[in-house]
């Protein structure tokens, strides 16, 4: 959606934690916007706003290497992979899949999508040869999918119509998840709905979520699903980033249903929504513009570990450690 910006600010460094945060440090700045990141090979990779695209080494922080993928400003807010290659999908038309390769860092473009409504808001593989980018529909309000199947790049042919205002957030690349089973698609704004997709059969089902919603910076901005039952909704709304009514929600039937958890109890508005590996849903940690907060069970309560600003993203490095990144910087945390 195009309507997302940011209004962060960078910190100078810790402000108030919990006892939960054992340490944080900076492991990389630069001057740039990122929203998306990849763990490959103990390397934190990353895509962001003027065409740059790099990692920094987890085990040698120094270790850093970074390239452009055009010679224009674009601004990536995508990122995912598969065995041999990373793939971005730049933001405004036209939206220019770009493959990386993982050894010698060369890209190319392997698919265009010259629509002038085309703005990809996340990307993700399934597994390697399955993948799934989801754009702001055309003017025929269509769910607009591009679809990666045995190398290749196309459009997945539906009829499923969005509502009026119905689109998604460029925030952090999360607005889809997945199992073996099916892949989930959060949209938001004037809607906010679930979108699942069985793998199985491709059948695609909608559900209505009771996540905030009405206007156009409202909705569910991030989804993550530990298995085919369990999975958690963030968001909030961009222009009141204290408001937290409504903003949180879990399923345990795979999407179908929705309850909203902890609202008016939490820290507000959040970009971003990562289980923890191995708890199945009962560790969870949330990244937005202005806190970084925890959940232990199963998303019913909240507690704001971190106060840093200008945080977009999140990933789990392992059970202890976690990465975020956001404006021009990432960052590392251990949390006990």
């Amino acid at each position: 959606m195009k309507k997302i910006f940011s209004i962060g600010f960078l910190s100078l460094g810790m402000l108030a934690f919990s006892q939960q945060v054992e340490s944080i440090k900076t492991i990389f700045t630069d001057k740039i916007s990122i929203r998306a990141l990849e763990l490959y090979d103990h390397k934190v990779w990353y895509s962001g706003s003027d065409s740059k695209f790099g990692f920094v080494d987890l085990k040698d922080t120094k270790n850093q290497k970074q390239v452009k993928l055009s010679d224009e400003k674009l601004e990536f807010r995508t990122l995912a992979q598969d065995k041999t290659s990373f793939y971005a999908i730049n933001i405004v038309s036209p939206g220019r899949f770009f493959r990386i390769d993982k050894k010698d860092l060369k890209s190319q473009i392997i698919f265009t999508d010259s629509a002038k409504t085309a703005f990809y808001d996340a990307l993700h593989f399934v597994n390697d040869k399955l993948a799934y980018a989801f754009s702001d529909a055309d003017s025929d309000q269509l769910l607009k999918l591009a679809v990666y199947k045995e190398g290749k790049w196309g459009m997945f042919k539906n009829t499923l119509k969005l509502n009026d205002g119905e689109a998604a957030f460029a925030a952090s690349n999360t607005n889809i998840s997945s199992t073996k089973k099916y892949v989930w698609i959060a949209t938001g704004g004037k809607a906010s709905r679930i979108l699942r997709l069985n793998l199985k059969n491709e059948k695609l089902e909608v559900f209505k979520t009771p996540f905030i919603q009405g206007e156009s910076s409202q909705g569910m901005y991030s989804i993550d699903f530990s298995d085919d039952q369990f999975g958690i909704a963030v968001g909030g709304d961009y222009t009141k980033q204290g408001a937290n009514v409504n903003n949180i929600a879990t399923t345990h039937d795979g999407g179908e249903t929705w309850q909203i958890q902890a609202s008016g109890q939490n820290a507000g508005y959040m970009t971003c929504v990562k289980i923890k590996p191995g708890s199945k849903g009962k560790e969870i940690v949330a990244v937005g513009d202005q806190h970084v907060s925890y959940s232990s069970d199963f998303g019913k309560t909240w507690k704001k570990i971190s106060e840093e600003k200008g945080l977009y993203v999140c990933q789990w490095i392992d059970k202890n450690r976690v990465v975020f990144a956001g404006k021009d910087r990432i960052v590392e945390m251990k949390i006990k």
